[in-house]
C-alpha cells in the first residue's frame, strides 16, 4: 500500500484551512436562531416525478420511539414529516413505538409519509414483513416501501419483485416502491434508472462521495428517469482509522464551520441539500436538540459558498483513508476468497460512528462462523491495492475481530 490517491497531503490541507483552534461545538447549537422555533416548518421538494412533494428533512427512527413519542410529535409540528423506519431498527421497536404514537394521533397519518423496509428478496417473505409492518405501526398502507440494502440490483430487483410490487400497490398497500443501498451505490443507482419501475432510492450521499464523477453520473441518470432520491450518511463520519478521536482535518473543518454559527453537521447536511435533485436527507434525530439543530438548518437554508464546497472537497481528499465509501464490488472483487468487508466495515460505523456497540456486535455475529474465524488469517493486500480510498483493509478486519467477536 502505497498511492497517494488523494493527491492532497495534510501539510497542504492545514496550509489550505489554517490551524486555528478548534472551540466548542456547543457553541453554534446556541447560536441566535434566525426562525423562532415555535414556528418553524421545513421545506418540500418533488419526489421524483411522483407527483408526491415530501419535506427536505426525514426522520431517521433507529432509536426507541415509543419512549421519544414528545419527540415525534415535535417533528410533525416543524413539519418533518417524512418519516424513516423498518421492523428490526431499535432491536425491533421502532414500528411498534411509530404505531403507538399513531394510535394515538391517528390525524397525523395523511401528514406522514411513511417509509418502511425489507431485507427478503422473494415475494413470500417480501408479504409477510409487509404485513408484519401494517400491523405494527397501526395503518393500512405506507407511502413508500424498500427492498432494504440492495447491493446488487442488476440480480436483486427481479421482475418477481416488480410484479409484488405492482400488486401491493394495486391493494392500496403500499403507495410506491424502491430501495435502499449502503455499497455500491454509484451501480445500483445507474441500473435502477433503466428498469421504468423504481420510485425511489435512498443512498449513502453525502460530502465524501457526491463530488466523484461516478456518483455525479448515477444521481444524474436517477433524477432524468424521475425516480425520487433520499439521501443517508450524509454526516460522513471518519472513523474508521481511529475510535472516534477527530483529525487535525476535520478540526479545521469544524472551526471554520463554527465561525459561520455552524456545528459541521449542519454544514454537511447543507452541502447535501445543495444538490437539488436530492428530495430529502434521512437523519437519525433521537434528540430534540439535534431534532432541532436539523431542523434550524434544513429552514435556515444558509447557503454554503464555493470556498465552504471546496473546504468538504479537501477534507474528504485528505482523509479518504478513514472512510469507507461503499464500493465493496471493488475490494471484495480482489480477494480469492468471499469475505464481506462492506459488512464489516458498517460493523465497525455503527460501534464507532454510532456508538451502538450492541448492534453492531450482533450484525457481525450474523456473519457466519467459518468467515469470521478466518478474517484473521486472509491476504487483503490486493484489496488495499484496489481500494480508491487507500483503506488499511487488513487492519480494520483485525479491529473488527477484536473489538466485536
Amino acid at each position: 500500500m502505497n498511492k497517494e490517491k488523494s493527491g492532497i497531503k495534510r501539510r497542504t490541507f492545514i496550509k489550505m484551512l489554517g490551524a486555528a483552534g478548534v472551540g466548542s461545538v456547543a457553541s453554534a447549537l446556541n447560536r441566535p436562531v434566525v426562525t423562532d422555533a415555535a414556528v418553524m416548518q421545513v421545506d418540500t421538494r418533488s419526489f421524483g416525478s411522483t407527483g408526491v412533494q415530501v419535506p427536505i428533512l426525514s426522520l431517521g427512527t433507529m432509536f426507541d420511539t415509543g419512549a421519544n413519542q414528545l419527540l415525534l410529535r415535535q417533528a410533525v409540528k416543524w413539519g418533518v414529516t417524512y418519516w424513516d423506519t423498518a421492523q428490526y431498527y431499535n432491536r425491533w421497536g421502532s414500528e411498534l413505538g411509530i404505531g403507538k404514537y399513531l394510535a394515538k394521533f391517528p390525524e397525523d397519518r395523511k401528514k406522514i409519509f411513511l417509509v418502511t423496509k425489507s431485507s427478503r428478496r422473494d415475494p413470500g417473505g417480501l408479504t409477510d414483513e409487509l404485513n408484519d409492518s401494517l400491523d405494527n405501526l397501526k395503518t393500512d398502507y405506507v407511502d413508500l416501501f424498500f427492498a432494504h440494502g440492495v447491493s446488487n440490483a442488476r440480480n436483486e430487483l427481479t421482475t418477481e419483485i416488480k410484479a409484488w410490487a405492482e400488486k401491493m400497490k394495486s391493494k392500496g398497500k403500499i403507495r410506491l416502491f424502491g430501495f435502499s443501498t449502503h455499497s455500491n451505490m454509484e451501480r445500483c443507482l445507474s441500473h435502477a434508472a433503466t428498469l421504468g419501475w423504481i420510485d425511489g432510492i435512498m443512498t449513502t450521499y453525502n460530502y465524501k462521495v457526491m463530488t466523484t464523477d461516478k456518483m455525479k453520473r448515477a444521481i444524474d441518470l436517477c433524477h432524468k428517469a424521475g425516480i425520487g432520491l433520499t439521501a443517508m450518511k450524509t454526516q460522513a463520519s471518519s472513523s474508521w482509522g481511529s475510535t472516534g478521536t477527530q483529525t487535525p482535518e476535520g478540526m479545521a473543518l469544524t472551526q471554520r464551520f463554527i465561525d459561520k454559527g455552524l456545528t459541521k453537521e449542519q454544514a454537511s447536511l447543507l452541502a447535501v441539500w445543495s444538490d437539488e435533485r436530492i428530495a430529502a436527507i434521512c437523519s437519525q434525530m433521537n434528540t430534540m436538540t439535534i431534532l432541532k439543530a436539523n431542523t434550524q438548518a434544513a429552514v435556515d437554508q444558509e447557503r454554503l459558498t464555493a470556498s465552504d464546497q471546496r473546504y468538504f472537497e479537501v477534507e474528504a481528499q485528505a482523509t479518504a483513508a478513514n472512510y469507507c465509501a461503499g464500493c465493496t464490488a471493488t475490494c471484495q472483487g480482489a480477494l480469492s476468497e468471499a469475505v464481506p468487508v462492506g459488512r464489516i466495515m458498517r460493523c465497525l460505523m455503527y460501534s464507532r460512528s454510532y456508538s451502538d456497540h450492541y448492534r453492531a456486535q450482533v450484525e457481525f455475529r450474523d456473519i457466519p462462523g467459518s468467515v469470521r474465524d478466518r478474517l484473521t488469517a486472509f491476504d487483503y493486500s490486493k484489496a488495499e491495492y484496489s481500494c480508491p480510498q487507500n483503506m488499511p483493509i487488513g487492519r480494520l478486519m483485525a479491529e473488527a475481530v477484536a473489538e466485536l467477536s
